[in-house]
Order: structure tokens, then C-alpha cells, then sequence
């Protein structure tokens, strides 16, 4: 039973985790349904009477419930990795990645999954915070709608679909996360 407790408390390695996915997206495509997060919110959108003033939230969303009780699993699932399965409480990064974000400013790197000198109330109030966390944020609501889907929905059920739009959005993705990272964070970072 411990080692059963081990391997589940460990990462999984890819030649486990990465069929399981591809069982998931074959269950997924054989009973006609796509996956994605982000739909989950017009789905709640449109559960609150949204179709009543705006024909985009005008669906069945009865037909959607199952990714809301796949994304309640998931919050679910991560509260029990998190506060039960987790054996180490700190973050292993790299010395050289915990040097290169302490240059940037980062003064709590590896400590936290999020450096709480960035993701904390009192860093909303300053330009940088406001910045990185609600303008951000909106850019991504943006993106994900106008990409008409989330980096989970078109990486992994578009691609496993087969759909070009898909592939197209996903390079869009990397070449945003490398642009966001090495051009646009290092001088956020020192406003």
C-alpha cells in the first residue's frame, strides 16, 4: 500500500500520464464531446440566464454539464494532491532558473508555486500588479475567446481532433508564452 502511496504522491511519468490523456480524448471523441475549460464559463453564464439577453449564451447547456462536473473535479482533485498526496512542500527549479528570476526582482522564487512578491493583494495596488494581474487576466479571458478556446481545449482535444485551427492556435500559444517571457515579463518585472 505504501508504494501504491508513493507512485500516486510522485509525477507521473509520460509513458503513464500520456496514454491515460489519450484514453480520456478517445472516450471524448467517441461520445462526440470536446474538451476545454474555458466553455465552463459560458456554460454558467448561460445556466444564470445570459441567452435571455445575448444570442451567444443562447444554448442547451444541459448538454455541457459534464465538463462542469469535469471542472469541479479537477479543483476537487487538486485540493486532495495538494493537501494530501503532496509529500515535499517546496518547489524544485533549477539554481540557475531561482538566480535568473532573483535578478528580475523575484524575491521569494521556488518558495511558493506563485512568487508571492507578485501574486498578493497589496501588489494589486501598484502599477506592476495591476498590470500583470488584471490587465493580464483580461488578455487572457480575451485571447481564449477570440482563439475560441483555452490552451487545454485546443493543445489537447482540438490537436487529438485533428483540427488545423487548433495547431494554428496552439503555435500562437507557444509563440506568445516565449514572447511574454523573454521580451515583455523581464521589463514588467522592474516597473
Amino acid at each position: 500500500m505504501s508504494q501504491l502511496i508513493n507512485f500516486i504522491s510522485q509525477p507521473w511519468p509520460w509513458y503513464v500520464a500520456g496514454p491515460v490523456i489519450a484514453l480520456v480524448m478517445f472516450s471524448l471523441l467517441l461520445l462526440g464531446n470536446s474538451f476545454g475549460i474555458s466553455s465552463n464559463l459560458r456554460t454558467l453564464c448561460s445556466i444564470f440566464g445570459a441567452g435571455k439577453t445575448c444570442d451567444f449564451f443562447d444554448f442547451n447547456w444541459r448538454d455541457q454539464l459534464w465538463n462542469l462536473v469535469f471542472a469541479l473535479g479537477l479543483v476537487i482533485g487538486g485540493f486532495i494532491a495538494h493537501n494530501y498526496l503532496s509529500t515535499e512542500s517546496h518547489i524544485s527549479i533549477s539554481t540557475a532558473t531561482i538566480a535568473e528570476l532573483k535578478s528580475l526582482g523575484i524575491s521569494d522564487p521556488g518558495s511558493t508555486i506563485v512568487p508571492e512578491s507578485i501574486f498578493n493583494w497589496k501588489a494589486l495596488a501598484t502599477i506592476r500588479g495591476f498590470i500583470i494581474l488584471v490587465v493580464g487576466g483580461f488578455l487572457v479571458g480575451f485571447g481564449t475567446r477570440y482563439a475560441g478556446g483555452c490552451t487545454s481545449g485546443h493543445a489537447i482535444s482540438g490537436l487529438s481532433d485533428l483540427q488545423i485551427p487548433s495547431l494554428i492556435a496552439v503555435i500562437g500559444f507557444f509563440i506568445g508564452g516565449l514572447i511574454m517571457t523573454h521580451f515583455l515579463l523581464p521589463h514588467l518585472l522592474t516597473i
